[in-house]
């Protein structure tokens, strides 16, 4: 899930991009008056003498927008049950961190608003755009390793749950009893329809609609809705009696074709998928594609004349919101890294720097979307808007260069996970010191010419990335077997010492490589409960003999050790140390020399 994610939201920050582009050349071409006419249009159903009305802008800003929010429900409904929110010691850190990085851009904002006719705008600075941030990390590249977009997307999972809370507490003008009270009624009645599983979807679409509409005239921000529908949907993992029924049934179609076959294959393989990830893949593409563009467009449009400029430069508001946001999110995310990290609550997803998460906190600072949607609810004077959107600009900008310095700064591992004491200039032995045995996981032929052997991690990206390209070698050069020894960084990589435990229960069955395969498929979800799930697809007890397991890791890591592997990948090529490039093309290369080589 986090993968699709990451490339929706990187998809659609060129989108995001154009749409502020466009709603930025309109307000400020000679047509630049319609923009403001145009986005206050009025538009509504009317029924007898009941209306119902609101302008374009409003109809983006809670009509729209509560698809986005409750795209973001579901998202993390799915991550807190299925997910890698699952995790409590991997999830505690970027959740400090993502309360840090609200509550001090939100004290730098009041630092220069308190008491002042800005002082509501406290709220514009504390939220991340995801969107924008990815797409950003996308530019950097390999200087922002996979763990760090994890550990940046659980982050802004979290950002976005706390700006919705904020957003119904404290921007909440005033309620209206009765229609707060119909809502919580029609909330209830689809709490109801849940716990009686009646999953007709138009009955959810009626009740979703009018619950929406109540929310809204009852004063709270229907957005809300969005996130609360968003949560309620139900989510689970595929089940083996779902599974089951889904092969019959497609099975069924294969051996004798006809539309009541097809049909019920259909419907079989759809029940096996949660509705919470068909809505996901259905919505997530309007929401990342066409909503949230549509509404930087009517919300980006910024008038940026000669008196604008002038009159933003010296506003606190605008000062404050851009310090909010350059400032006040690489200091709060930073502190809220190091708070959990040093009272050793929880742990960092992989193989991370400090370079790497200080780059990561000051692009957090592209505050786009929340913050614009919150500069509506904060601020009714259009003049103190524009101040609070030109200091969202200038501090999302700023956020962005500032974070792609620091990571062209920063420290660049070049493909190789170490721990932080590893001694890069000792001198390292160049042979294998104990050669290939009867003991050793061993994949390809027993007289292969060429034997390479891999000093890995399970949870190293790095290794994570060689692992097909080691099987595409298999492939090609068929004089060649690949031997894999454990040397998990316990410093870095907290799950990889429990992957190789469960990694040898396989072996003990005789399915060390169907378990070798499955940890590098799936190395972002290495915790108890996943490496127990992936040993019972196996029929495997992943927590048997562990003495004896870990005795057998700790062999691989001394023989490691004592050959001079000080980080992974480490390959060694008929029993060299191999010193290329981790890519096929260089490895190929390496494998046919070794095998002409007397």
């Amino acid at each position: 899930m986090f993968r699709a994610f990451f490339k929706t939201e990187v998809g659609s920050t060129s989108l995001l991009l154009i749409a502020t582009v466009l709603a930025l050349l309109w307000a400020n071409s000679p047509f630049g008056d319609t923009y403001e006419a145009f986005w206050h249009i009025p538009m509504g159903l009317s029924f007898g003498q009941a209306e119902f009305s609101l302008d374009l802008r409003h109809w983006v800003n809670d009509g729209l927008m509560t698809i986005f929010f409750f795209v973001i429900g579901l998202e993390i409904s799915y991550e807190v049950r299925l997910g890698q929110l699952r995790d409590r010691r991997l999830i505690a850190v970027p959740s400090v961190a993502a309360l840090g990085g609200m509550i001090v851009p939100a004290a730098v904002y009041l630092m220069l608003n308190a008491g002042g006719p800005g002082a509501g705008g406290w709220g514009v600075p504390i939220a991340t755009d995801t969107a924008f941030v990815l797409g950003l990390l996308a530019i950097v590249g390999a200087r922002c390793p996979d763990p760090l977009r994890a550990f940046l997307l659980t982050l802004a999972i979290v950002d976005d749950v706390l700006a919705i809370i904020i957003i119904a507490v404290f921007y909440t003008a005033s309620l209206s009893v009765p229609a707060l009270v119909t809502a919580a009624v029609l909330l209830a009645a689809i709490v109801t329809l849940r716990w009686l599983k009646i999953w007709r979807a138009p009955a959810y679409i009626v009740l979703g609609f009018a619950l929406w509409v109540a929310t809204l005239e009852s004063g709270v921000h229907p957005t809300l809705v969005g996130i609360a529908l968003g949560v309620l949907v139900l989510v689970y993992a595929p089940s083996d009696h779902k599974l089951l029924r889904a092969g019959e049934a497609v099975q069924e179609f294969t051996s004798d074709p006809s539309a009541e076959a097809a049909r019920q294959a259909a419907r079989s393989v759809k029940r096996a998928v949660s509705v919470n990830e068909r809505l996901q893949l259905l919505l997530h593409p309007w929401s990342s594609y066409v909503i949230v563009p549509i509404f930087a467009l009517a919300n980006a449009g910024v008038r940026l004349d000669a008196d604008t400029l002038r009159a933003a430069t010296t506003s606190p508001i605008a000062i404050g919101v851009a310090a909010g946001l350059v400032l006040g999110k690489v200091i709060g995310i930073s502190i809220g890294t190091w708070l959990p990290l040093k009272l050793n609550w929880g742990v960092l997803p992989g193989n991370l720097v400090w370079g790497q998460l200080l780059g990561g906190a000051a692009v957090s600072g592209i505050g786009f979307t929340v913050a614009l949607f919150i500069v509506d609810l904060a601020f009714d004077d259009p003049a103190v808007q524009n101040q609070a959107k030109i200091g969202i600009l200038a501090g999302s900008l700023t956020s962005a260069l500032i974070g792609w310095i620091i990571f062209k700064l920063a420290w660049d591992r070049g493909g190789v996970c170490a721990p932080p004491d590893a001694e890069p200039e000792e001198e390292l032995p160049e042979l294998l010191s104990v050669p290939v045995g009867p003991d050793d996981h061993v994949r390809g032929p027993k007289d292969a010419a060429v034997t390479i052997v891999e000093y890995g991690d399970f949870e190293c990206p790095f290794c994570g990335r060689l692992h097909p390209i080691m099987e595409e070698v298999l492939k090609r050069h068929p004089e060649v077997r690949i031997v894999f020894r454990h040397f998990p960084l316990r410093t870095l990589h907290p799950r990889a010492v429990a992957a190789a435990l469960v990694a040898e229960a396989a072996a003990d069955e005789g399915r060390f490589w169907e378990m070798h395969d499955i940890l590098f498929d799936n190395q972002r979800f290495l915790t108890d409960s996943d490496l127990a799930h992936y040993a019972a697809e196996l029929d495997v007890e992943p927590w048997a003999d562990v003495p004896g397991h870990k005795a057998r890791v700790a062999a691989d890591e001394q023989s490691g050790y004592d050959s001079g592997v000080r980080g992974t990948p480490t390959l060694f090529i008929n029993g060299v140390r191999y010193q290329g490039g981790l890519d096929l093309a260089s490895i190929s290369r390496a494998v046919e020399r070794a095998s002409v080589s007397p």
